[in-house]
């Protein structure tokens, strides 16, 4: 499925946040920002909210120190438990180590997935470039064009007025 894109490009970091409040307060829906490097305070002005990855990695880690904590109870304390220089069968100081390990290994792995789970990403995954120049230097913002709703000559004038540099139009299969 082809969908058609306009497409602001910008040369200053600056410039392009002051366009997408402009832009946003005259009403018009920002598919996406693209800029070769991060823009500090892109996210508050495009109205992006914040990410709930750091809630799923305190979990993720909770689990990872449940899980060893009872692993180590279970194999040490009940499967086979051997006296090693006279300690008792459950001694948490010595888990913690393997305790941490585990914590770790559970919230980093378990973050990734869950990042990639939501994002939609797989290795099959077309991700379309908009235009090559957001790799190098310059900043692109993309509208999506919604047939007979969107006027071009005043989506056009709108980001020029706002500093784009050039205003392309682009189909990107989806």
């Amino acid at each position: 499925m082809n969908k058609k894109f306009v497409l602001g490009i910008y040369d200053d970091e600056d410039v392009l946040l002051q366009a997408i409040e402009n832009v946003r307060a005259a009403g018009t829906k920002i598919y996406d920002v693209f800029s070769p490097y991060p823009v500090h305070g892109i996210d508050d002005v495009l109205g992006i909210k914040r990410s709930r990855l750091p809630i799923a990695a305190f979990f993720l880690g909770l689990t990872g120190m449940a899980f060893a904590l009872w692993m180590q109870i279970w194999m040490l304390g009940f499967d086979w438990p051997m006296i090693i220089g006279g300690k008792p069968h459950i001694s948490l100081p010595a888990f913690i180590p393997v305790t941490f390990e585990l914590t770790v290994l559970f919230a980093a792995h378990g973050m990734v997935i869950t990042f990639l789970i939501v994002q939609k990403l797989k290795p099959s995954t077309r991700v379309p470039v908009f235009d090559k120049r957001s790799t190098d230097d310059k900043f692109v913002m993309a509208i999506e064009v919604k047939d007979g709703v969107t006027d071009l000559s005043a989506l056009n004038n709108l980001l020029r007025t706002n500093g784009a540099i050039e205003v392309n139009q682009k189909e990107v299969l989806k």
